[in-house]
C-alpha cells in the first residue's frame, strides 16, 4: 500500500481511483464495511482504492484542546487498511487554512485535481468542508459536475457492546474508558491496543517477583480504566500472555498513571528501550490498595492465575 502525506506526495501520473474519506480512528467493524466496499468497487472498475484521512484530528484544529483519545495511531490504521486491500492512504495535514475550504473547494482540490475520483464511498453521516457544511447529498451533487459516482454504505453494525448501540469510535472510546475492553474488542473486531516505548519505572514489580514492562504510551492514546486486565505483550515480534495493570499504583502512593504489563511465566526479559504493543483481552478487577504487601502479593498471584486462564480460554476457541 502506498502512503502519502500531503497532496504533494501523490504521483503526478496518478490515474482514476475510488476514494473514501474519514478519520477512521480504530478502523472498527463499521469502518471496515465502508473501506471494504471502496476496495471492492475499485476492483470492479479496474482502478486504485484510496483512503483519505487527517492529522491531527480535525477537532483539535477547530476546537483546540478537544482532541479525542485515539483508538489507533496512523501507522496502525495504515496496517489495518492494508489488510483490507487498500491501494493508497493519503494523510492530509489538517490546518486552520485547510479547515476553511468550502465543500466545493475541498472536492476540487483533493478528489478531482489530485485523486481523479471515479467513485466516492461514504457512510450516511459523512460531513466535510468549512464548518462541516458538506454532506453526502452535496457530495453527490458535485459528483454530477465532476464526473464521479457516490455510494453510501450503512456502517451501523450492532451487537452486545454498549447495550446494543450502533458501533462507532465514540462508543468504543467510552467502553475503553469504562474498562469494558471485551465490548471494545467486539466493535473493533480485535482487542484494543496501546503501544509505546518501555521505560524505567520504580521497579517495584521486579522487587515483588513480577517484573513489568512500563509502557510510555503514545500521545492521545485511549487507555482503559484503572484496573487489572488479561491480554498480551508483544516485543520484537513475540506475542506473550500478560497480566496488565493500569493506574497510579495506590499501594505505594503513586500519582502518575501508567500502563504496566507482566509477561506471564517469562524470566529474564530485558525490554527497556523497545517499542512494544499491549493488547487488552479482558477486565480482571479494579485498582485497589491492600492492607499489606503480603496481601498485595496474594492478589497479584490471583491476577496472574486469572489472566492465564482467560487467555488460554480465548486461544482455545
Amino acid at each position: 500500500m502506498q502512503r502519502w502525506r500531503g497532496l504533494e506526495d501523490i504521483p503526478q501520473d496518478w490515474g482514476r481511483s475510488v476514494v473514501t474519506i474519514g478519520s477512521y480512528d480504530g478502523v472498527h467493524r463499521g469502518h471496515q464495511l465502508i473501506i471494504g466496499r471502496a476496495v471492492e468497487r475499485a476492483r470492479e472498475l479496474g482502478v486504485a482504492s484510496v483512503v483519505v484521512t487527517f492529522d491531527p484530528h480535525p477537532s483539535e484544529v477547530v476546537r483546540p484542546g478537544s482532541h479525542p483519545p485515539l483508538l489507533a495511531p496512523h501507522h496502525r490504521r495504515a496496517e489495518l487498511m492494508a489488510e483490507l486491500g487498500v491501494d493508497a492512504l493519503l494523510i492530509l495535514p489538517f490546518t486552520v487554512e485547510f479547515s476553511k475550504l468550502s465543500p466545493a473547494d475541498f472536492i476540487v482540490k483533493v478528489l478531482v485535481d489530485k485523486l481523479h475520483a471515479r467513485a466516492v464511498i461514504e457512510g450516511p453521516n459523512f460531513r466535510f468542508g468549512h464548518k462541516a457544511a458538506g454532506n453526502v447529498e452535496v457530495l453527490a451533487d458535485l459528483g454530477a459536475t465532476y464526473d464521479y459516482d457516490v455510494e453510501v454504505v450503512d456502517l451501523y453494525v450492532t451487537g452486545e457492546a454498549g447495550g446494543g448501540e450502533p458501533f462507532s469510535s465514540t462508543l468504543t472510546r467510552r467502553l475503553v474508558a469504562e474498562g469494558d475492553v471485551a465490548g471494545a474488542a467486539e466493535i473493533l473486531g480485535r482487542p484494543h491496543r496501546v503501544e509505546g516505548v518501555v521505560v524505567r519505572g520504580a521497579q517495584r514489580g521486579r522487587e515483588l517477583g513480577y517484573p513489568t514492562a512500563n509502557v510510555e504510551c503514545l500521545s492521545h492514546t485511549a487507555i482503559p480504566a484503572d484496573g487489572v486486565y488479561a491480554g498480551w505483550l508483544t516485543a520484537d515480534g513475540e506475542r506473550m500472555p500478560a497480566a496488565i495493570s493500569v493506574g497510579t499504583n495506590p499501594q505505594f502512593e503513586g500519582t502518575e498513571r501508567t500502563v504496566e504489563a507482566y509477561a506471564i511465566d517469562r524470566v529474564g526479559l530485558d525490554l527497556y528501550g523497545l517499542h512494544v504493543t499491549v493488547d487488552f483481552l479482558s477486565y480482571v478487577r479494579g485498582q485497589q490498595k491492600f492492607e499489606s504487601i503480603e496481601a498485595l502479593l496474594v492478589a497479584i498471584a490471583d491476577d496472574v492465575k486469572c489472566s492465564r486462564a482467560l487467555i488460554e480460554e480465548y486461544d482455545a476457541d
